[in-house]
């Protein structure tokens, strides 16, 4: 039998831990998945401390899967944490037991505001740190009704509580709190954007381009994408506000400068088909997508502060930051919208950079500042072992797979080679003995846009499908296989078909 002081203290550890988890679903409940998030900060401190072999692990081998992971490492830790906090109340002076739900409430509370001081809205971590506070200090009062006079794990065990109900009663606690705040918070929020301003006829006009041009192939993707990728280095996204947001120019410049919001939207606008690859994705992965980009040239917002740097650094609300030649940024576009809308706090907003072809890691979200430099300086995935800040390689993919109704197979995908530009799509259906030119979708409008390829043919049995492309320089896809660390992907995509699974 375990002895009375063993029982306690495992019903208060027991307690701790679930006041813990109630914390964070307090504070989720609250303000979901926001940067005020009592877990935000140290979700996102997972992905900063964490190896570059662990980090380059997580990109190439486990994908998005890794996020997930370093996400739910944070919201472990902080359930830790705040359990600590609470483990630490249970402490006993004088034989009179701490673990009160005002005691906790307090200092639960306090360390939750700490956690989230340096979050962007004052507001949002003061209700975070509520949330945190009432979830944990109701799993208290909760295990409360278990307890006897007396909780302290020194009391006789005549005297000692009914341990067992108090670690049920707290866990029971917990999962309704869980179910309850996150559950009702994921509920109640909406499942996609709403549009906050109709689409302009000169943007509808474009994406109707887009989709007269886009190849009536099944399962493969318009050439607008339905869904755009998303990587960032943070956990959770940082959500600045529009109105707060500035971009300051500094370094190796005759003059600083720094423009808002307003000045943004005062300069006349383009709009511009950008496509967007991943250093980090596999071979044929889905990390390349194309969207209808508005905004301002960098140069209009360069030229005035006149550059003499041959580098340059940009850095983002993030934290994360990227370093390149300073060429490439002349090109470069600051977006500040998406398809049509203010672009997305998933991509950025409200403004971020776009470097015609080259890696998506340069392509900076929540842009902050443009820093010129003299000398070559390291960027964030630089100083963990990529080198993905050159141009993007050139890839033809193979993403759909279908049998017509006259018998034929039909294979499809996306080419890409960022600025130079896509002239042809070879596939071989005998494992690269022969060759025949794929037919393309009509190019948009850009220099730094992908094109669909499609091929139809006969084929009985099982055979291996290979594809290539050919830029417009005439260059053709090297057929030399590199995992994507550290200068991307790059090969010929080959895959089996069987014809009898299709």
């Amino acid at each position: 039998m375990i002895p009375a002081v063993w029982r306690a203290r495992l019903a208060a550890a027991t307690v701790a831990l679930t006041g813990g988890i109630a914390a964070v679903a307090g504070s989720y409940a609250v303000v979901g998945g926001t940067p005020t998030f009592v877990a935000a900060p140290v979700a996102n401190l997972t992905n900063t401390l964490a190896p570059a072999a662990l980090v380059t692990f997580a990109i190439t081998v486990l994908g998005d899967l890794g996020s997930k992971l370093a996400y739910a490492s944070g919201l472990a830790a902080t359930a830790a944490l705040l359990a600590v906090a609470i483990g630490r109340i249970a402490a006993t002076r004088a034989g009179r037991p701490l673990l009160t739900p005002a005691a906790v409430a307090v200092a639960v509370g306090a360390l939750a505001a700490a956690l989230v001081g340096a979050a962007d809205s004052a507001v949002g971590a003061a209700d975070s740190a509520v949330g945190a506070a009432v979830g944990a200090a109701l799993v208290t009062t909760v295990a409360g009704f278990g307890a006897g006079a007396d909780t302290s794990p020194s009391a006789d065990a005549d005297a000692a509580p009914d341990d067992a109900r108090r670690a049920l009663l707290s866990s029971a606690a917990a999962l309704a709190l869980g179910v309850v705040g996150v559950g009702g918070r994921r509920a109640l929020a909406p499942a996609d954007p709403i549009p906050t301003q109709p689409v302009p006829d000169d943007v509808a006009a474009l994406l109707d381009e887009a989709v007269t041009k886009s190849l009536d192939v099944e399962g493969l993707e318009p050439l607008v994408s339905d869904r755009f990728y998303q990587v960032d280095v943070a956990n959770v996204d940082p959500d600045p506000a529009r109105e707060d947001w500035s971009l300051r120019i500094h370094g190796a410049v005759d003059e600083e400068a720094t423009y808002d919001i307003d000045d943004v939207e005062a300069m006349e606008h383009e709009h511009r088909f950008v496509s967007l690859r991943c250093v980090g994705e596999n071979l044929n992965g889905r990390k390349l997508d194309t969207a209808l980009w508005t905004g301002v040239p960098l140069s209009e917002i360069l030229d005035p502060v006149d550059l003499h740097g041959e580098y340059v650094m940009l850095r983002a609300a993030d934290g994360f930051y990227e370093e390149f030649p300073v060429e490439a940024l002349r090109d470069g576009f600051l977006a500040v919208g998406m398809n049509g809308q203010p672009l997305p706090r998933g991509h950025g907003a409200p403004a971020r950079a776009l470097i015609p072809g080259h890696w998506g890691e340069i392509n900076v979200k929540w842009l902050t500042e443009i820093e010129i430099l003299d000398e070559p300086a390291t960027g964030y995935w630089e100083e963990r072992g990529w080198h993905g800040t050159g141009p993007v390689n050139t890839v033809a993919k193979l993403w759909a797979r279908n049998r017509l109704d006259d018998g034929q197979l039909e294979i499809a995908g996306p080419a890409y080679a960022g600025t130079r530009g896509i002239r042809a799509v070879e596939v071989s259906t005998d494992g690269g003995d022969t060759w025949t030119e794929a037919e393309l979708s009509d190019p948009l409008p850009g220099e730094d846009v992908w094109r669909q390829w499609v091929h139809r043919y006969d084929a009985a049995g099982p055979h291996e499908v290979v594809v290539r492309a050919i830029d417009d320089t005439g260059t053709v896809q090297p057929a030399d296989e590199a995992d994507a660390f550290p200068n991307g992907p790059s090969g010929w995509v080959s895959e089996s078909v069987d014809p009898a699974s299709l």
